[in-house]
């Protein structure tokens, strides 16, 4: 026979003896539950890896997406593509992917496009359909994939790129490089390492620092796309919230220290700092929904002109409506993207010489 209040006490057991056995019963649970949250914050507390897969994951979730939707704005305008050419040895980690109107051997003004991903996601998939859109006006353009956190630590990603750099460099003629004419661009972290090694090609104190040699010489690199990127690492340890949460972890992940605010590591991937009036020519945008527009791309923009750096800026009031998202760019649905992607080229067109320059 059972409780009809659906406890399963035993037969003949009193009423009181159910309530008895419910409560230990929920106590229990409620000990199971207690203990796996410990558990949790225990383990979160003294490794990234499980939050960091977490946040992984939705980025990837949202970078598929973001390719997805910029692939019915490329035109059908043949290119030559390479993909995932090795630049290094570092399996998938060190590829990079080659876009490009021109025949081999001859020159094209370059752009070199570090993707984003919080430092510990993304690849160059997920920029492709907007390189091929940047090809197809005359553009050679390079996806180049680097090793994230937490698998790997920094400067990892930065020695990879410059190594890239220096690859792309010797392999100039089959990849239609013009390289007295190389632009480099970044969305999200990728803004931040593209800033990073353009401070290492122009400040030989800052490269001192880092110890990087340079693989590109200042004159080399003609300008920057910098779009909702990080240049200021101690106004990130000073964020609150959800979103600071996500990228205390990643920063957490990519320097391999939970102190990283405090390291070399947050020191030197904080560019603001260390920037010259040598910092090449910058496009710079971020959308006003998006936190670190006023944080960081802002504030950046600002350091640059007082440098005397020549700075085109695209940057949104406060109460624009819709609110522009943290990659705004390239939701080439919304008609700010398209504004965006306008404004970026016609950028190009104005710091480039769009023309073949074969040896």
């Amino acid at each position: 026979m059972h409780d009809e209040s659906g406890a399963g006490a035993d037969a003949g057991d009193s009423p009181g003896a159910g309530r008895t056995r419910r409560r230990r019963r929920l106590l229990i649970s409620l000990g199971v539950v207690i203990g796996i949250v410990l558990i949790v914050a225990v383990v979160t507390s003294i490794t990234p890896w499980p939050s960091a897969m977490v946040i992984r994951a939705v980025f990837q979730q949202g970078g598929a997406a973001a390719a997805a939707e910029m692939t019915p704005y490329v035109p059908e305008k043949p290119l030559r593509e390479l993909d995932a050419v090795q630049y290094a040895d570092g399996g998938e980690a060190t590829t990079l992917d080659v876009f490009t109107p021109a025949d081999e051997g001859e020159r094209r003004p370059t752009v070199v496009w570090i993707h984003g991903g919080a430092w510990i996601s993304g690849s160059t998939a997920n920029i492709d359909p907007y390189l091929r859109i940047l090809a197809a006006e005359g553009y050679t353009t390079i996806g180049v994939n680097y090793s994230v956190g937490p698998e790997a630590t920094y400067p990892t990603a930065v020695t990879q790129l410059n190594e890239a750099l220096a690859f792309i460099q010797e392999n100039a003629e089959e990849f239609s490089v013009d390289t007295s004419q190389i632009v480099l661009a970044g969305d999200s972290a990728g803004a931040q390492l593209a800033s990073q090694l353009a401070t290492l090609i122009t400040s030989p104190r800052y490269a001192h620092l880092v110890g990087i040699e340079p693989s590109l010489d200042a004159e080399q690199v003609v300008g920057m796309i910098l779009n909702c990127g990080v240049y200021d690492l101690r106004a990130m340890a000073e964020l609150t919230g959800l979103p600071a949460w996500g990228f205390k972890v990643a920063l957490w992940a990519y320097t391999g220290t939970k102190d990283w605010s405090e390291q070399p590591a947050g020191a030197t991937m904080s560019t603001i700092e260390f920037v010259t009036e040598d910092f090449p020519p910058t496009y710079i945008s971020g959308g006003n929904g998006d936190g670190l527009t006023w944080l960081q791309s802002i504030p950046m923009a600002q350091r640059l002109d007082e440098l005397g750096v020549p700075v085109t800026e695209l940057f949104w009031p406060a109460p624009h409506e819709p609110q522009l998202p943290h990659e705004y760019q390239f939701h080439l649905d919304m008609p700010e993207a398209q504004e965006a992607l306008t404004a970026t080229i016609d950028w190009l067109g104005a710091n480039t010489t769009l023309e073949d320059r074969t040896p």
